[in-house]
């Protein structure tokens, strides 16, 4: 079987052209293997390459638990990565995944590192659950906390496990995301994944619902925006057009690196 090895802000993936239908995707064992760090290629997760009925590319998505999981955005921004490095495409790609349709585009960021832009689902459903607290789905279901206290300092796991094995959550589980403020437009990250059932170096869809909570949190205006995360691996960055009034989101964006780390045969 071959393989490739992706990573985006620390966040990485094993990438299989599965556009044959051949992978055992059912083969839960086999996905917890190929992702283990120890006995196995090690990554967060496994994204196989695959053909909608109509011929469109399509991003079926892993967890390192080997269950199929919903929207990973960094996954999202290192399959399209994977899609140009096969010269299936060559600035711009747009693929299904099991939230809908994406588009994927190479961008440049202002020091000129070559990144790759995607579009994430519109969100018009934010909970505010006060004490700076906020549930909301980007693709993925997220709990944002805004802290005062450092969160580098955080015990984050033992944190998080307590919000994410609550009586509300435990069952059909939630991603787990502390962040400090910087800035209006600018915080510090860090995110429990479930499904990985730990911490994540980054996550694409947590930075995405911290970077819209801060939006809310201080109470930005009308039109649009962006917000500079910095996650565990490095830095992303998020635009989108926000409605305060009807609390909505619109024309999001998650951008940052993606890049190839090996190739192999298992």
């Amino acid at each position: 079987m071959h393989f490739k090895k992706y990573q985006g802000t620390g966040n990485d993936f094993v990438i299989i052209d599965d556009r044959e239908r051949v992978f055992p995707f059912s083969d839960i064992e086999l996905i917890g293997q190929l992702c283990n760090r120890r006995f196995g290629i090690g990554a967060d997760g496994l994204i196989l390459l695959q053909y909608t009925p109509d011929g469109q590319f399509y991003m079926q998505y892993f967890n390192s638990d080997g269950k199929e999981s919903s929207m990973c955005g960094n996954g999202g921004r290192c399959f399209a990565q994977f899609i140009f490095d096969l010269g299936l495409a060559t600035d711009e790609v747009m693929f299904y995944a099991i939230d809908g349709k994406h588009i994927a585009k190479k961008d440049v960021l202002l020091h000129e590192e070559a990144v790759i832009a995607l579009q994430m689902i519109s969100v018009g459903a934010v909970k505010e659950l006060g004490m700076g607290a906020y549930e909301l789905n980007t693709g993925s279901p997220h709990y944002v906390k805004f802290m005062e206290e450092p969160i580098a300092e955080m015990a984050l796991v033992e944190e998080a496990k307590k919000i994410r094995y609550n009586t509300i959550y435990k069952e059909k589980g939630i991603n787990i995301n502390y962040l400090n403020l910087m800035g209006l437009q600018e915080v510090k990250l860090r995110t429990y994944e479930r499904g990985v059932e730990d911490e994540t170096l980054s996550c694409g869809t947590g930075a995405t619902a911290a970077a819209l909570s801060t939006a809310l949190f201080n109470q930005l205006p009308a039109g649009n925006h962006l917000i500079n995360v910095e996650v565990m691996g490095g830095n992303l960055t998020v635009k989108f057009t926000f409605n305060p009034n009807e609390k909505r989101f619109e024309d999001i964006w998650l951008v940052g690196s993606a890049k190839m780390v090996f190739s192999g045969e298992i």
